[in-house]
């Protein structure tokens, strides 16, 4: 396709900064863009595995304290996740639950499904993690000890969900993960980093991420096509 084809359906606006990083080759423009979104493919599998493993060790951690329907029974009468400053996971329990009644679709496993990213990265904020009786490190029992410099404890895990789904947010509003902010380089190093830290978090939590994601993992690979450009 040539360029004014492809600016056509992408937008000026949106490719003015592949055009500007590229200094101007058109040709290298649509490459680095077409890279860009190969970069978001390869991380959205890897968050996704990462996410779904995240939900099932809480699950297994929370069903032998609350039961079996853990997540359902939370927003319950007098459960635990019905305090007043809780209302916005309330509600997203609530609607979700709400949701699958009326398709008479309901399961345990079906709910915990509906929940994102944002939920489980919320059950080691304060008032979850307390609730929960701060038993959710459980989920990473080979993290690594913390030292007088680095505490790696509920608020440290929470902070390092919080990089991973800005980046989940990130691939889903379609933003370029081969710039630094706001700026119009080639640079790969944000995502190297966030890619390292959820391969660390998939070690703490006992998981061979390497293993896992063979065959399905190619960032690395396509940070340093985007590096050569």
């Amino acid at each position: 396709m040539i360029y004014r084809d492809f600016e056509h359906f992408m937008s000026q606006k949106r490719l003015n900064r592949y055009l500007q990083a590229c200094n101007g080759d058109k040709r290298k423009a649509m490459t680095l863009y077409r890279y860009n979104l190969r970069l978001a493919q390869e991380l959205l599998t890897i968050v996704s595995c990462f996410e779904v493993s995240l939900r099932n060790a809480i699950d297994g951690i929370l069903i032998p304290q609350f039961g079996n329907e853990w997540l359902k029974d939370s927003v319950s009468p007098g459960g635990m996740f019905t305090l007043p400053i809780l209302h916005k996971t309330n509600r997203t329990i609530t609607d979700a639950l709400r949701k699958l009644r009326s398709q008479h679709t309901y399961s345990h496993s079906k709910l915990l499904a509906q929940m994102d990213f944002g939920m489980w990265k919320y059950m080691y904020s304060p008032v979850q993690y307390a609730l929960t009786n701060q038993s959710l490190l459980d989920a990473f029992p080979f993290k690594q000890r913390s030292t007088p410099q680095l505490h790696i404890n509920q608020s440290y895990i929470f902070n390092e969900l919080d990089k991973i789904n800005t980046l989940r947010n990130r691939i889903a509003h379609h933003e370029p993960l081969c710039f630094p902010t706001g700026q119009a380089v080639i640079d790969t190093a944000y995502v190297r980093r966030e890619y390292q830290k959820i391969l660390t978090l998939f070690q703490w939590m006992g998981i061979d991420g390497r293993s896992m994601l063979y065959g399905l993992d190619h960032v690395l690979k396509v940070c340093d096509n985007i590096d050569r450009l």
